[in-house]
């Protein structure tokens, strides 16, 4: 509920802003800055043989990204965000870590039309970064990593034209992300985190 209420404020405050139509041809940038929550599917598979079964939550943080065009209504477009951070729990055993990570994506999408609601989809690859995992509850005192991911990523939304070259963005991503996952330097398993990533953004040509 914070994660949506955070998006929803944001919507607001976008919402006022204004610019002199958002120009995509080729050779232009754009910049969109915003918010996007990062929501594992349900079910992050299993460790320990299968014995145990894995769930990781979702969270939301301000995220930027960079699109150059490198022809008309096609372009290259980069993610970035500050680092989420996630709880981990283990049915049966609560809470029992925690993680941040770091998903940059890199994604070729096209824009359809020119009229003031212009939809796109992409699709790209991404890295993500584990850092700073914690152990907690069942297993505090143990020490708990998750190596980084390398996945594909498909990425959809639209831009809502507010000023000359302004637009607001909705849109939604699905990132294949798969960390092996380690307890005092034994592999217990695979995390199988594949999350749909919802963002609300104000997006500017330079």
């Amino acid at each position: 509920m914070k994660s949506r209420t955070t998006l929803i404020a944001l919507a607001a405050l976008l919402g006022g802003f204004s610019a002199p139509a958002l120009a995509q041809s080729a050779g232009d940038w754009t910049i969109g800055l915003g918010a996007h929550q990062v929501d594992p599917k349900s079910g992050n598979g299993s460790l320990v043989n299968g014995t145990l079964d894995l769930s990781v939550e979702a969270d939301a943080r301000p995220t930027i990204t960079a699109e150059y065009f490198i022809r008309d209504n096609l372009g290259i477009e980069v993610l970035a965000a500050l680092p989420f951070e996630h709880d981990i729990s283990i049915d049966g055993l609560g809470t029992v870590g925690s993680t941040r990570h770091l998903p940059p994506v890199v994604s070729l999408q096209y824009h359809f039309g020119s009229d003031r609601v212009r939809p796109f989809v992409g699709a790209g690859v991404n890295y993500t970064h584990f850092f700073e995992e914690e152990a907690s509850g069942a297993l505090a005192g143990s020490r708990l990593e998750l190596d980084g991911s390398w996945g594909l990523a498909a990425h959809a939304g639209i831009d809502f034209k507010v000023g000359g070259n302004g637009a607001i963005r909705l849109d939604a991503r699905w990132i294949d992300i798969d960390s092996d996952v380690e307890l005092n330097g034994a592999a217990i398993g695979t995390a199988n985190i594949d999350p749909m990533v919802y963002g609300l953004a104000y997006v500017f040509q330079l």
